[in-house]
């Protein structure tokens, strides 16, 4: 089952998750990423790397997450693929202290 990146990763774009993909299946718009289902090998690296825990496995996305299953799909077929970690986006920090993590 593909991984699927959900509304944590707005205005963040940690790429620790880009960092240890075995596979290049992450797209990136200004504000986040998104896995293409069709690339991602369902490893779960990711899953641990991302510090804001935005990342789930598609069977176990919780109910409120479960649009992002269709928004990964459609955003990564229309974004460009993102090839190695980049720096986070300026306002990462602030996000992720609104999260709590």
């Amino acid at each position: 089952m593909p991984h699927v990146v959900t509304e944590n990763c707005i205005r963040c774009r940690f790429t620790e998750c880009v960092a240890v993909c075995p596979v290049e299946c992450f797209h990136a718009s200004d504000e986040q990423l998104f896995i293409d289902p069709e690339a991602c090998i369902d490893c779960g690296a990711c899953i641990p790397t991302c510090p804001v825990q935005a990342i789930y496995e598609d069977i176990a996305v919780p109910e409120e997450y479960a649009q992002w299953v269709a928004i990964n799909a459609e955003r990564s077929s229309q974004l460009p693929l993102l090839i190695g970690p980049q720096t986070p986006l300026p306002t990462a920090e602030a996000r992720r202290a609104e999260l709590g993590f």
